[in-house]
């Protein structure tokens, strides 16, 4: 499966999952490593565009293409998230649901839905599995966001 990140220049090349450790997110506590890819370019955008206002959004990003084999790749169907997973704010039954993801170890990827378009996902990227071997950046390329969308 062929997956999408848009990164800053600085840390196109990063899948160590160090920003989300740093910052924590939706799927993730502080102190958790996890790296976030998305199913769609245009969903990667809005991703960045639900966390930043893009009237300051910085003119370095690259998007990241990650083949990633499906046979890593575990489908979480939504009755099996967390109550009111797509809350916005996120709440911590989400950041403990992709914690302990990462803590079992069992699976390099998780597939869940996106909480900005429900029927697009997100894949939550597992950095310390011993198969992250087979995640690869099968290109990158620098990604020029629409003006229009700085309003």
């Amino acid at each position: 499966m062929v997956v999408y990140r848009l990164a800053r220049k600085a840390f196109k090349d990063d899948l160590k999952g160090i920003g989300a450790e740093k910052f924590g997110g939706r799927w993730n506590n502080i102190g958790v490593p996890l790296v976030y890819a998305c199913q769609h370019r245009s969903l990667a955008l809005l991703e960045i565009a639900a966390h930043i206002q893009l009237t300051y959004l910085p003119q370095d990003f690259y998007m990241v293409e990650l083949e990633i084999p499906d046979s890593v790749i575990h489908i979480v169907s939504e009755n099996q998230l967390p109550y009111r997973w797509m809350e916005n704010p996120h709440n911590s039954l989400t950041q403990s649901f992709g914690d302990a993801f990462v803590k079992r170890n069992t699976t390099l990827a998780l597939r869940v839905p996106s909480a900005i378009v429900k029927q697009e996902f997100n894949l939550l990227i597992n950095p310390n599995h011993k198969d992250f071997y087979k995640v690869e950046i099968i290109k990158s390329y620098p990604f020029v966001i629409d003006n229009r969308l700085a309003k």
